[in-house]
């Protein structure tokens, strides 16, 4: 099994963030796993994307080119890797700041309002966890207890405090797709 995801939006968004908590979860689970981020000129408010790939194999190459899911967390990367995604594969859509629809038909889609849930939860900066929650109840990549023990190493001991707001908003993406 590998899983080839490309995480994308705009800088301070998260998807790096939300790219390091699906490989380190990876590591805790024990799978091999890669993870390669893409900055645009400005480091906040520009461009951002990155490739994981987690897989039971080995991984011959970090880039991903195609996806066998795409999280799309602005308009601009839509317009960018909604045509990566591979036929049958996935593909998540912040709809709270995405009002076009995907184009596809031969791939499954998520419309998922992370910002919105984000803003309902009390803080508007865990719209990614909100993405990664529904991509975790789409795919069950790598478990839950898995993702708690990577947010530790993404964010450090220092931050244990924020770890409940995280853990809801992981919920609420889940119930988000589960509906």
């Amino acid at each position: 099994m590998e899983e080839r995801i490309i995480a994308a939006g705009f800088g301070g968004q998260g998807v790096m963030a939300l790219g390091q908590m699906l490989t380190y979860a990876g590591m805790v689970e024990d799978k091999r796993v890669s993870w390669v981020p893409s900055y645009g000129p400005e480091m906040r408010g520009g461009t951002a994307n990155c490739n994981v790939i987690i897989s039971d194999d080995l991984i011959g190459s970090p880039v991903v080119i195609e996806a066998t899911t795409a999280l799309v967390l602005n308009k601009p990367s839509l317009d960018k890797f909604e045509h990566s995604v591979v036929p049958g594969g996935k593909l998540f859509i912040n709809s709270s700041l995405i009002s076009t629809k995907s184009t596809r038909e031969d791939i499954d889609v998520y419309y998922v309002p992370a910002n919105d849930i984000a803003n309902e939860i009390g803080n508007n900066r865990v719209a990614n966890m909100v993405m990664l929650g529904a991509y975790l109840e789409a795919t069950k990549m790598v478990g839950m207890d898995s993702i708690e023990k990577a947010f530790y190493k993404v964010f450090g001991e220092n931050k244990a405090h924020l770890l409940p707001i995280n853990k809801e908003a992981l919920e609420k993406g889940a119930e988000a797709v589960r509906k």
